[in-house]
């Protein structure tokens, strides 16, 4: 017993040598790469390191324009040992004050808000108050008492460059924040179907006391729980390199020294919470180590349930090694069970080293249009404007920025409408910012200081209906267009009281002072608009010989097709691409002496320009609308160019002979790999899936981003995906194509086209385009290249691809998901993103489909997850994928890869 009691003594003394040291370490370790650590009331231009945490703190100053900075009281100091908690920063003034502060668009963020109120007004009345994430509710901050520390997580993919924190007035308190906090993460940790992820519990499971940075690398806040009462703590030892690296959600070697088992070994180890709402959407990622070095005889496993339904069988912990288990969607009701129970082959109880749950928040209100934001931004700026305008300018709609009205139609893109400035004290010119708010309705500019000319912008604004310009000291001559506008009954104009502003054509002398009343059309006004109609006129008479027809034309007139294109389209067929002669054609085809393909537009002829082979696509006479298909492909492919677009070679446009000359994909469409019917090509691996997935993912990032205006594909299918030689995929056939107006407008209105069953649900029933119209086609087609499937079943039920799958999630066998001829022979990670990633894109709601930016970062994270694995272990059993659980795994609840 004296030997036992001396060696836990000196075990306790080197323990305490070895965190100390180990603390030195880390800290040395770590130069905080993604960190931002903001301190909430600091003075402007601070900076410092908190000696506690080793962590790097910087003033608000820079992120927030608003506010008052306090000190909490000297009885609370005592209680906080870390200097970013002393301060902090009240809003008495403002219904939303925001902080804005600048990130990757499209990374992951770890975003923690702290809040100590310390009773630093003397008042000692702990405030209440809703924090916002741009234009989305958050969370409702209620501080207890004055010692209370209160802290809001959240994990989030910003869609933006920046983000806001906004603190909103509720008539309960001041709002106050003490610190701000943004750590990133790995984009492929964390994942879900759609929203965010707001922290419900983090457990360090069998300690006694809280973690963070240093002993988490992610400076993830960890905390003691037991989940109830008959359980009792274990502890072990790890080194800590032995364990940096090794798990991709790190919770770190002090964490998983600690863990959980049921004092009575024959029961069942359960964790159990209740929401309060039992429709409440948790996330839950269970982190297991084994923490003793087991004999021979010894074996620990156990079965994981979930409210009853197993979910992982015969999983053992491994030593020195960390496996995380997740869920794969979103799980609820009214009480939430998981039961670790030992098997018959065990002759240890099941333990659990640490536990985080995540509540899913739907943060997917859309912020205004970015074109409006800057341009209200710089109307700001120019007169500086002091009213309460925080954060985003429109959303959320309770709170409006004083003196803006917006559209605010179902979960569109917020638009300002109204811009009310009257009595503002605004000096200076009209801004040129205001033109860039194309949706503007309602323009009050009246009783100010404004000085110079009415600008011509203002008769660009085609949404215009009412203008007012009164009581300012605006001078010369009114835009005649305008005035023409408010004679047509178009616009509402009143520039009365502007004592130097007269009306174009009356403006004779500086000297001469004339007030305008707009009601009468002058004649000069009345000759413009004729010369203008008249010459309208001749224009379009002109140019209806040239251009196409439109869709409702080619519908009503189908005959007219043919005489239209015998015309010459030089206006319409820019020779940036050379022009081929019919006899040319012939040439190159040697007569037409190959077919390698038939579709809707006509017959595609195998060729060769010198020794190139090209492939020759003809116009069918009969072809629907072919005509029109034709105009829009040339035009678009001669001004966009991308690796992952077939090129266009050249074209033929003589009399009734049309075609167009592509580059010759030698190794077909991705349907045909699929399908086994193209013998001469090897099968598609994982691998050569993944990267046909990329490559189509990034040929329509081009088009939706690398365009201006962005391009809608509209016929996005795995027939139109084409392969050459080295099995680089291609998007082809853009006859369907639209161009998306550059003026922020979400959607454009147009006869719905595509091909049934992968065209987006969303638009076929509301005849409304949008750029994730193509993200569902594109979600459809990775689907086909996870399961081989066809994309709607002949006598099935359910019919179409993504119900298929999404009955099978449910089941989380990955295996009857993933195309059974690929063997198993796929990583398990790597083929759960891309489901993901497919389920994500195919969402009935298009505003829950992720931007296709984002989709290719995740599937070049899938590609580089199956890269690894064939690189290191090409001599394995490739029927089984590498993960951190060597058993077949039958579950939704997936290991992370190691």
């Amino acid at each position: 017993m004296a030997l036992t009691l001396i060696c836990r003594s000196s075990c306790t003394m080197w323990m305490s040598f070895y965190i100390a040291f180990l603390t030195l370490l880390l800290i040395q370790a770590h130069a905080q790469p993604g960190f931002i650590s903001i301190d909430c009331g600091a003075e402007a231009g601070v900076k410092y390191t908190e000696q506690n945490l080793a962590i790097d703190y910087v003033s608000d100053a820079d992120f927030i324009n608003t506010g008052v900075i306090g000190i909490i009281a000297s009885e609370e100091l005592n209680r906080y040992d870390q200097r970013q908690l002393w301060r902090l920063r009240s809003f008495p003034e403002g219904k939303r004050n925001c902080y804005k502060i600048s990130v990757t668009r499209g990374s992951k963020y770890l975003i923690r808000t702290i809040f100590v109120y310390g009773n630093y007004d003397g008042r000692n009345m702990a405030p209440k108050f809703d924090l916002l994430l741009g234009p989305n509710h958050w969370d409702t901050i209620t501080t207890l008492n004055a010692s209370n520390l209160v802290f809001m997580e959240i994990i989030h993919v910003p869609s933006l460059d920046y983000v806001q924190i906004c603190l909103v007035n509720t008539d309960n308190g001041t709002p106050f924040i003490t610190a701000i906090e943004l750590r990133t993460l790995k984009n492929n940790t964390y994942v879900t179907q759609f929203g965010s992820l707001k922290s419900y519990r983090r457990c360090d499971l069998g300690s006694n006391r809280g973690y963070r940075y240093w002993a988490d690398v992610h400076d993830r806040y960890w905390y003691p729980c037991n989940f109830g009462e008959n359980k009792k703590q274990l502890n072990g030892w790890t080194r800590y390199d032995s364990l940096n690296g090794s798990d991709l959600y790190q919770p770190g070697a002090l964490i998983m020294d600690t863990a959980l088992e049921s004092e009575n070994d024959n029961a069942p180890l359960v964790i159990r919470w209740e929401p309060k709402d039992e429709t409440d959407r948790f996330y839950v990622y269970m982190h297991f180590k084994e923490i003793q070095l087991l004999t021979r005889n010894q074996t620990r496993q156990f079965n994981i349930t979930v409210n009853g339904e197993l979910r992982v069988q015969n999983f053992s912990p491994q030593y020195q090694s960390v496996d995380t288990i997740y869920t794969t969607s979103a799980i609820s009701g009214k009480e939430i069970k998981y039961t670790l129970e030992r098997t018959e082959n065990s002759t240890l109880p099941p333990i659990i080293n640490a536990i985080e749950i995540y509540e899913v928040i739907d943060l997917q209100k859309p912020q205004t249009f970015q074109g409006d934001v800057d341009a209200i931004t710089s109307i700001k700026s120019v007169y500086g404007v002091k009213r309460d305008w925080e954060g985003d300018p429109c959303a959320p709609a309770a709170y409006l920025w004083d003196g803006l009205n917006c559209t605010h139609l179902g979960n569109e893109i917020p638009r300002i409408t109204t811009l009310n400035l009257s009595s503002s004290g605004l000096s200076g010119k009209i801004d040129p910012s205001i033109s860039n708010l194309t949706m503007l309705e309602n323009l009050d500019l009246s009783k100010n200081n404004l000085n110079g000319e009415v600008p011509d912008f203002l008769s660009e604004l085609q949404n215009l209906k009412i203008l007012n310009l009164e009581k300012n000291n605006l001078f010369g001559s009114i835009p005649s267009a305008l005035v023409q506008k408010s004679h047509q009954g178009f616009l509402s104009l009143r520039v009365g009281q502007n004592p130097y502003l007269c009306e174009s054509g009356q403006c004779n002398e500086k000297e001469k002072k004339i007030t305008v009343t707009p009601i009468v059309a002058s004649v000069s006004g009345v000759l413009v608009l004729l010369i203008a109609v008249a010459m309208l006129w001749i224009f379009k008479r002109k140019k209806s010989k040239v251009e196409k027809f439109t869709d409702s034309e080619a519908v009503n007139h189908p005959n007219e097709i043919s005489q239209q294109s015998t015309e010459k389209d030089e206006l319409f067929l820019q020779r940036k691409s050379q022009m081929y002669s019919y006899y040319d054609v012939l040439q190159i085809t040697n007569n037409f002496n190959k077919i390698i393909g038939k579709g809707g537009f006509g017959t595609v002829y195998l060729g060769f320009i010198a020794d190139t082979p090209v492939a020759v696509k003809m116009l069918s006479p009969s072809a629907a609308h072919g005509y029109q298909q034709f105009q829009t492909e040339v035009k678009l492919l001669i001004r966009v160019h991308h690796k992952n677009l077939t090129s266009l070679v050249g074209y033929c446009n003589e009399g009734t002979n049309k075609c167009l000359i592509y580059e010759y994909m030698a190794k077909g469409n991705l349907r045909e790999h699929l399908s086994g019917k193209h013998n001469e090509s090897p099968f598609l691996s994982w691998k050569d899936r993944l990267r046909v997935a990329v490559d189509a993912a990034l040929g329509l990032e081009y088009l939706q981003n690398g365009c201006k205006p962005p391009i809608i594909h509209r016929d996005v299918k795995s027939t139109n995906i084409l392969l050459d030689e080295h099995f680089q995929a291609k998007l082809s056939d853009f006859g369907l194509s639209k161009v998306v107006p550059d003026d922020g407008r979400s959607h454009v209105s147009t006869v719905v086209a595509g091909t049934f069953g992968y065209l987006d649900p969303h638009y076929h029933s509301s005849n409304r385009l949008t750029q994730k119209s193509d993200v569902y086609s594109f979600g459809v087609v990775l689907l086909e290249i996870i399961t081989n499937q066809a994309v709607m079943a002949e006598n099935e039920e359910p019919g179409h691809i993504s119900e298929r799958v999404n009955s099978m999630i449910s089941k989380g066998d990955i295996r009857a998901i993933v195309d059974s001829s690929l063997e198993g022979n796929f990583d398990i990670n790597s083929a759960w993103k891309a489901v993901e990633i497919a389920m994500a894109c195919v969402s009935p709601n298009p505003y829950e489909r992720p931007m296709i930016s984002v989709v290719v970062i995740e599937l070049q994270e899938a590609l580089a997850t199956e890269l690894a694995r064939t690189k290191h272990d090409s001599g394995a059993d490739l029927r089984y994928s590498v993960a951190p659980v060597s058993v077949n795994v039958d579950t939704e609840f997936m290991p992370s890869a190691r």
